[in-house]
């Protein structure tokens, strides 16, 4: 990851419907998407209003705040992403906010660096690393894993009895859907010399330093941790005490397309991603559902007991409030997008929860509907070659997860506070950081 000054295009490059992208609207009137801040509490609180004013009066804004051209039309974001020469994956891992040159000496002194391999790779070597990954995540080992998260899913839901039973009450997020992909995912790829609680940490640390806008003293705190995660994921790669039938073990025996064995450096890129990926933002889908259904006493307990509707709310879930809610791409070529003319170079944000409530696409957006006969046309997970390769794994573990409470917790209840639970509000990722509930 690297942190490249964005360059910001001046408004008035390119129009949409009628309004230059970036200033007011052309009669004069104030302009709403000029309070937009995509960081600031309005939006993370409920962002779907402004998605809504997005696709409809700017479907392709550009946002002096962050420098990016914002992306909200179903149709526009799948072009998008189905069309990977024209609009690069390069700026996927990018830091949003400019790391300092105190931070950047940090990262440096631990090693730190990210070459392109899964989310950024546009080279003729992600091909294969994704496959490598695939096969690791695909739909047969889905389902042999299953037993392994139900085992996990229990334990964790035991653990959870004690403080709802002494106190009345609970945080499901940190004691439960914050730690279950973790463990799962510890499990699957052979991982044994780290605590799932510092994996975690290292996990959320980099998540906030390179998609959040830290301060800079909290940015020096953030890139400590991301260090010593470089350097545990550099010495576990070097180190070859691993299976070789394990991940780590099977990057060691991949080669690239000429033949020649991949650079310790681009495995580590891998695991980098895949571990963040694999475990921190299923939490967040997991946490989401759990709020969601737990909202709803009959919907909680029909869920233990349905089948197949565990399934369909965490579906319903990934196409209205997707833990990730955005991803980034740069036009490699001067072109056009939703009626707006774009240099070579703009950088792009993909709105994709926004994609997921287009009234074009999905009829009365705004309602929960499970089983909507095309809602597996979201975009929640990307599209084409770049596609979330942990999907199944996901989808599979948030339905297990949001079962398993169901059934051990029967009637609870979400514990009401002095204000709404806070949310996790970072450029590409949201969801609630706790979920608290109360037993009858």
């Amino acid at each position: 990851m690297t942190s490249p000054a964005l360059e910001a295009f001046p408004p008035g490059t390119g129009a949409a419907r009628g309004r230059s992208p970036a200033g007011p609207a052309s009669s004069g009137t104030p302009d709403p998407l000029g309070l937009l801040d995509v960081f600031g509490e309005p939006f993370v609180r409920d962002p779907h209003p402004w998605l809504d004013l997005l696709r409809t009066e700017a479907p392709v804004h550009h946002d002096p705040g962050t420098g990016l051209w914002l992306v909200s039309r179903y149709e526009d974001i799948r072009r998008v992403l189905l069309e990977p020469e024209d609009f690069l994956p390069d700026n996927a891992q990018h830091a949003i906010t400019p790391l300092p040159v105190s931070v950047l000496r940090i990262l440096a002194r631990a090693g730190f660096t990210l070459p392109p391999a899964l989310a950024d790779n546009g080279t003729e070597s992600h091909a294969g690393l994704r496959r490598l990954v695939t096969r690791f995540f695909h739909a047969r080992r889905v389902e042999e894993a299953v037993p392994v998260i139900e085992r996990i899913a229990g334990e964790l839901l035991a653990r959870v009895r004690s403080p709802l039973d002494a106190a009345g009450s609970c945080d499901l997020f940190t004691s439960y859907a914050q730690v279950l992909p973790c463990r799962v995912l510890m499990e699957l790829l052979g991982i044994e010399d780290v605590e799932p609680t510092t994996l975690i940490r290292w996990s959320d640390a980099s998540l906030e330093l390179f998609y959040g806008r830290p301060t800079s003293e909290r940015q020096l705190e953030l890139a400590e941790l991301v260090a010593e995660f470089h350097q545990w994921l550099t010495a576990t790669v070097r180190s070859g005490a691993v299976p070789d039938d394990s991940f780590i073990g099977a990057l060691g025996r991949h080669r690239l397309p000429g033949g020649e064995p991949l650079d310790v450096r681009t495995a580590v890129a891998a695991c980098f991603f895949v571990f963040i990926a694999g475990q921190s933002t299923t939490g967040q889908l997991i946490a989401t559902v759990l709020r969601h259904v737990s909202a709803e006493p009959d919907l909680w307990a029909r869920v233990a007991g349905e089948a197949g509707l565990a399934e369909a709310w965490v579906e319903e879930v990934l196409r209205r409030e997707p833990p990730v809610t955005t991803w980034r791409r740069v036009t490699g070529r001067a072109t056009s997008l939703g009626g707006v003319r774009l240099p070579a170079g703009a950088p792009l944000l993909l709105m994709l929860m926004g994609s997921g409530s287009d009234p074009e696409v999905f009829p009365e957006p705004a309602t929960m509907c499970p089983y909507r006969s095309n809602v597996r046309h979201h975009l929640a997970f990307g599209a084409g070659r770049h596609r979330c390769p942990g999907a199944s794994l996901a989808r599979t573990e948030a339905a297990v997860a949001l079962r398993a409470a169901a059934r051990a917790l029967p009637g609870i209840r979400p514990a009401a506070g002095p204000a709404e639970p806070p949310m996790l509000g970072l450029l590409s990722f949201r969801a609630p950081l706790e979920v608290p509930v109360k037993g009858l």
